[in-house]
């Protein structure tokens, strides 16, 4: 069999060239012509005449019209129904981002930053699958030993079955005692790089699910760049596509990030799978959030919440308790939201800081909100409640660093903002939902119900929400504003000082 022919095509203008130029010769532009393989079609086709000729024969009036047959194609009614059961991983969280569980058949992404929890999520999902199922998991960063040890760490039970890299033989190296019934569904670690290998080692295994960590460290030994590339990812990933539809082999595969947060590569990997996910969380704290960005099976922007413990993830049940403060004793310039990430509603606490600048302009900085809609907030609370926001540095964060970016919030941060300008605590038993508009109203947001029955759920006893909505009858007190001076007025009430306050502390 020939070796495939490789050309270079520049990803801005689409131009050909047999070589690599740092320069586009078509365009001009610099460092844009990437490797890619040419494929030998299997039909021939027609050549510009042929094709004419063709049309020209079907056109022609001495030949006779056939009817129209479908070739290939086929219809709704001649396609047959097949129930697909989904796949429990054994983790909550992730199921719910899936849509409800792994698909049988489907190719999944998961990118995140270094060291967020990626292997980790994985090793432990594959532990959980491997009681029922066969899984093959490929890792091209690490030894089987390496794997091994963190499996041990982690308390993986399964028996680890690692493919040996020199002589191509299986030496079982169990952690726990081989249980008799649980034949044919075990884990397999593969150390290999060679996507050539690593397809033969899944078509003799046959595996149920197939992990491949990462597909930055595959290669296919066609191409001459290097691993990691554009081409060598694309490719790589493509060919684990047709294995995972044609053997109906599900594919788990982890991808590095480039510093802008992107997962590494073009963008037609995000294209070629069914599902995308991102491991998101602070590095300093303990809890992690995994995202749907992509999903063709479920719907998107679905979040799992973890936390990172000596064992390894462990699935947060109540994210809404890891988002609050400390409701028993309040602080000036907080206030409580629900936030909504897909179907889920979380609680999360809000806290602002507004000070005197010392600057010609004063500084504006949010933490887990949209700076956008900040700097919008805080015009609309000097144009129309006549807070002088400009001569007052602001500070706005969200509780545990969850990024809160929906216009749900905005009355929160507003009322959370003013709170603090004015010294003043919000009932701590009170939930801000609604919009601000440029105007200083307050608008309505989506799933208004979901949202109140999770605050009401969580022991809240009032919302202030926009005025015109309907409101489920709820075990939670309803207050409808239709202005940001109204909502003012009812989160923080005017507080006068007692004779009890006049005097000095015992300690003083």
């Amino acid at each position: 069999m020939a070796k495939p022919k490789t050309f270079f095509v520049c990803n801005e203008c689409g131009a050909e060239s047999p070589q690599w130029f740092g320069k586009c010769p078509a365009c001009g532009t610099y460092n844009s012509l990437e490797e890619q393989i040419s494929i030998q079609s299997s039909v021939d086709v027609p050549s510009r005449g042929g094709v004419s000729s063709w049309q020209s024969t079907q056109t022609n009036g001495k030949s006779h019209a056939k009817p129209a047959k479908a070739r290939a194609s086929l219809t709704f009614n001649q396609i047959t129904d097949r129930q697909i059961a989904r796949w429990e991983s054994g983790y909550g969280e992730l199921d719910r981002v899936l849509g409800g569980g792994i698909v049988p058949g489907s190719m999944v992404l998961i990118g995140g930053d270094p060291g967020i929890g990626k292997s980790t999520l994985l090793l432990q999902v594959s532990n959980q699958l491997a009681q029922k199922y066969r899984i093959l998991y490929v890792t091209g960063e690490e030894s089987g030993q390496q794997v091994k040890l963190r499996a041990s760490r982690l308390g993986v039970s399964k028996p680890l079955s690692v493919v040996n890299e020199e002589d191509v033989t299986v030496v079982i190296e169990t952690i726990l005692p081989i249980d008799p019934d649980s034949i044919g569904a075990d884990l397999y670690v593969l150390p290999e790089t060679d996507l050539e290998e690593i397809l033969r080692e899944i078509d003799s295994l046959k595996p149920n699910v197939a992990v491949i960590d990462s597909i930055q460290t595959v290669f296919f030994p066609a191409l001459t760049s290097a691993p990691g590339s554009v081409a060598q990812v694309r490719e790589c990933t493509a060919a684990l596509m047709k294995v995972a539809k044609h053997e109906d082999v599900t594919m788990l595969i982890v991808g590095h990030v480039t510093k802008e947060g992107a997962i590494a590569g073009p963008k037609v990997l995000e294209h070629l799978v069914d599902t995308v996910l991102y491991f998101e969380g602070d590095r300093f704290a303990s809890h992690r959030l995994l995202r749907t960005v992509k999903n063709r099976f479920g719907a998107t922007h679905e979040i799992g919440i973890f936390e990172m413990v000596a064992e390894g993830l462990r699935e947060v049940a109540n994210p809404s308790e890891l988002f609050l403060g400390n409701r028993d004793d309040p602080a000036p310039g907080t206030a409580i939201v629900v936030a909504c990430e897909g179907t889920r509603p979380i609680v999360v606490e809000l806290q602002a800081l507004v000070s005197p600048t010392s600057y010609p302009s004063p500084r504006r900085a949010g933490t887990g909100v949209d700076y956008n809609r900040l700097v919008q907030i805080l015009a609309v609370l000097e144009k129309r409640v006549g807070i002088p926001m400009s001569k007052l540095d602001s500070y706005v964060a969200s509780a545990g660093g969850l990024n809160v970016e929906e216009p749900a919030v905005d009355l929160g941060i507003a009322i959370a903002i003013v709170a603090s300008f004015r010294d003043r605590i919000v009932d701590p038993g009170t939930v801000l939902i609604g919009e601000v508009g440029l105007g200083g109203q307050v608008r309505s947001v989506s799933q208004m119900e979901l949202r109140l029955k999770e605050a009401a759920k969580l022991g809240f006893k009032r919302a202030i929400v926009p005025k015109g909505t309907k409101f489920p009858d709820l075990n939670i007190e309803i207050l409808p504003v239709s202005k940001v001076i109204d909502a003012i007025i009812a989160a923080i009430p005017h507080q006068e000082l007692t004779v009890d306050d006049l005097e000095p502390d015992e300690d003083e």
